[in-house]
């Protein structure tokens, strides 16, 4: 039988305690006792890379922010797809994040995070969104469980009226600002239309299969 093994344990800063646990062959990154991710369930991390690439209509050689690297899903789909020429910034907070990465799970990171298209920083995504001045031909967000954070009272600037007017700045005209969630929230849907993007919300299934839970991408668009 197997039993879950714990790896590793994490400090989110300002924020709370995430634990890396293996069962099997699958890994599980928990926050107070649920999976926060998992190996079981990347489908709509993935989508979070596919359907902006998709909404950028071809655009050549586009840089990409990515804000929270979690367990690489939506940085190996980008990396996929993307042409020689294109780059990807990605930010993450959390120090052991990346070296669980290299470490237990360098077989799933399959060598992503050394790829030359990649910059990675250990960083507050919202400090570098603060600092752009449309740098980004798309920024794709999943730092927390969505605009209703949880593992860090902080994350919740970077889904406020000033955050998101940041990330327009960040962004070059036609940019597209995607945000991953756990659940839909129709008042979210409404402030990214208040701060002016044009925004298209698509419910993605958790598991590649097309199974398990309904999970929420939000499209928004710099016009």
């Amino acid at each position: 039988m197997l039993i879950r093994e714990l790896l590793g344990t994490a400090r989110v800063p300002d924020g709370e305690e995430l634990q890396l646990y293996s069962h099997g062959r699958d890994f599980m990154i928990t926050l107070q006792r649920s999976d926060l991710m998992s190996t079981r369930m990347s489908g709509s991390e993935k989508a979070l890379a596919t359907m902006t690439i998709e909404r950028l209509g071809g655009r050549k050689s586009p840089h990409l922010l990515i804000g929270g690297y979690g367990m690489g899903f939506t940085l190996r789909a980008a990396l996929e797809v993307l042409d020689t020429g294109a780059r990807a910034t990605v930010a993450e907070i959390v120090p052991e994040i990346i070296q669980w990465a290299r470490g237990p799970m360098a077989e799933l990171t399959a060598g992503c995070l050394d790829d030359p298209r990649v910059t990675l920083l250990q960083a507050d995504v919202a400090l570098i969104i603060d600092g752009g001045d449309e740098d980004y031909d798309a920024i794709l967000l999943d730092v927390d469980n969505g605009p209703d954070g949880i593992t860090r009272e902080a994350n919740d600037r970077i889904y406020s009226r000033r955050g998101l007017k940041a990330a327009k700045q960040a962004l070059t005209r036609g940019g597209i600002l995607a945000i991953w969630s756990a659940q839909a929230d129709p008042k979210f849907t409404r402030r990214l239309a208040d701060v002016g993007f044009e925004v298209s919300e698509v419910f993605v299934r958790a598991r590649d299969n097309g199974k398990g839970p309904k999970h929420t991408i939000w499209f928004a668009k710099k016009v």
